[in-house]
């Protein structure tokens, strides 16, 4: 059986072998592979493992042999499933690997805004707090979240870590969800998106995006958040209408955005929120930690050991 990774340097940069895929067939991995190469490298495959790389109709059309396609991921979006279906491929993701590393990240930025850690820490290793007169300095507001209330927008493996962490820290917990009211802990209130954005003091976004929920966070949306609000998003960019996030940070509404996601990735040079002090961006890097790797790549030679073994698991076209 022929095994073809076409991009497989984010998940794996070199700090570990394929053994265990290796184990299952022969294996040819591509740390990237661009539009054009990947028919070519993928047509003698029966097994192809993507990340970011499109399989859409126009390539699977090209790739007769293809019996599996294994996503390095949890979202699946890069297959068109319907010409999967049709061809009877079957299709596999890694559901909530990321889900420690993601709450974590989401919890970091919320931590930043309000506590400004690496500011000061440069602040005093450039001299600032040397030349006070004080024992102590701050030139930024400093937030206690304690008692504040924290909007929790989708309430899956991930919504559900944030929001445990949060209430740690002394925060009453808002959802938005599709759940019903008896499956969420009972401190937790459900309410619907406008009121969750008007009522909480931080927003956190941890949902898929859909064609639905496209631009879900616009300009009427952030009109109603409370004045020195904060937006955390480590879900997808694309939530996000960010000519009105420019506009809401600007003017002062909300103390800061924490986004480990853009609507288009890597950043654009042009984008307007890397020039804003308020806009808090770092590189889609949520999932990234050594351990959420890790399971990641284990979960993908377990789909893929399964489906050999006839008891598929993880297949998005059965769900």
């Amino acid at each position: 059986m022929k095994i073809v990774v076409l991009d497989a340097y984010t998940l794996n940069p070199g700090e570990r072998r394929w053994e265990e895929l290796e184990e299952l067939g022969e294996v040819i991995v591509h740390d990237r592979t661009s539009p054009q190469d990947v028919v070519r490298r993928a047509e003698d495959a029966d097994v192809v493992l993507t990340n970011k790389t499109i399989l859409d109709r126009f390539v699977l059309d090209l790739l007769p042999k293809l019996k599996y396609i294994g996503v390095l991921a949890t979202g699946y979006n890069v297959v068109d499933l319907d010409v999967a279906r049709r061809r009877g491929i079957v299709v596999t993701n890694i559901p909530a690997y990321s889900t420690p590393s993601v709450a974590q990240m989401a919890i970091a930025h919320l931590l930043n805004i309000t506590q400004r850690i690496g500011h000061y820490a440069n602040e005093v290793h450039n001299g600032v707090w040397s030349a006070q007169p004080d024992f102590c300095y701050w030139n930024t507001p400093l937030v206690e979240l304690a008692g504040k209330k924290m909007g929790i927008v989708g309430f899956g493996n991930t919504g559900q870590v944030t929001a445990r962490i949060a209430e740690a820290l002394g925060m009453e917990i808002l959802v938005y969800t599709s759940k019903p009211k008896k499956m969420l802990p009972k401190k937790y209130q459900k309410v619907a998106l406008d009121s969750l954005f008007s009522m909480s003091d931080v927003v956190s976004l941890h949902c898929p995006l859909t064609p639905e929920n496209k631009e879900m966070v616009n300009s009427y949306r952030l009109s109603l958040m409370k004045q020195g609000a904060i937006l955390i998003n480590t879900s997808r960019g694309g939530l996000i209408d960010e000519k009105a996030l420019e506009q809401a940070l600007l003017s002062g509404r909300l103390l800061g955005a924490g986004l480990d996601v853009l609507s288009s990735e890597p950043a654009s040079v042009g984008n307007p929120l890397l020039k804003l002090k308020n806009c808090f961006i770092t590189p889609h890097i949520a999932w990234a930690t050594r351990e959420s790797r890790t399971r990641l790549m284990n979960q993908a030679v377990k789909n893929l050991k399964a489906w050999m073994e006839g008891n598929t698991i993880n297949n998005v076209l059965e769900i």
